[in-house]
C-alpha cells in the first residue's frame, strides 16, 4: 500500500471521504471551511493520503505536528477499505515523518455512546495504535459525544 504527501489534485477525493461519514460527523462536503482546512494542510504538506487505484482515495488524514503535542486533526478510511490496514498505514507514515518525542498525540473520536462508535470502529483502531481514552471532549457539529484519546511518544 502507499501512502504519500496530499496534492492539491487530492481535494476532490477528500471530499469523498467526507461524504461517507457526514452521518458522523456533520456536512463538510458543502462547507467551505472544511475545504479550506483541507487546502491548508496540503499547502502545508501535513496532509497524507492513501491513493487507490481508481479515482477515488482509500484514506486520507490531515495532521498537526506541534510538539510536544500532536494532533490527528482527521483521518478517514473509505468504507471499502476499513478494516484492511490503510488507517494504521496513514497513522505510521505521520509519526514517520512528524512526531519527535518526547511528547504525545492526540485525537478526538466517538464518545463511547455515539452511534459512530462501533460502526465506524474509530474507538478499537486508536487503542489498538496505543491511544487511550481520556477526558470528554465538546459535541461534535451533528451533537454527538466525542472524546479525547492520547498516546505517548518517547
Amino acid at each position: 500500500m502507499t501512502v504519500r504527501t496530499a496534492r492539491a489534485h487530492d481535494l476532490p477525493g477528500f471530499l469523498g471521504l467526507a461524504a461517507q461519514v457526514e452521518q458522523w460527523f456533520g456536512p463538510m462536503v458543502e462547507e467551505p471551511g472544511f475545504h479550506d482546512a483541507v487546502r491548508e494542510h496540503i499547502a502545508a504538506s501535513m496532509a497524507l493520503v492513501a491513493p487507490s487505484s481508481g479515482p477515488d482515495l482509500l484514506g486520507g488524514l490531515l495532521f498537526g505536528a506541534e510538539a510536544p503535542t500532536y494532533h490527528v486533526h482527521w483521518l478517514v478510511v473509505s468504507r471499502r477499505a476499513r478494516g484492511t490496514g490503510v488507517g494504521r498505514a496513514l497513522m505510521e507514515e505521520a509519526v514517520r515523518r512528524w512526531v519527535r518525542g518526547p511528547g504525545e498525540i492526540e485525537v478526538v473520536t466517538f464518545g463511547p455512546d455515539h452511534p459512530g462508535a462501533v460502526v465506524s470502529g474509530a474507538r478499537v483502531f486508536y487503542e489498538r495504535l496505543g491511544f487511550v481514552p481520556a477526558e470528554a471532549a465538546a459535541p461534535g457539529p451533528e451533537g454527538g459525544s466525542r472524546q479525547v484519546y492520547r498516546r505517548a511518544v518517547g
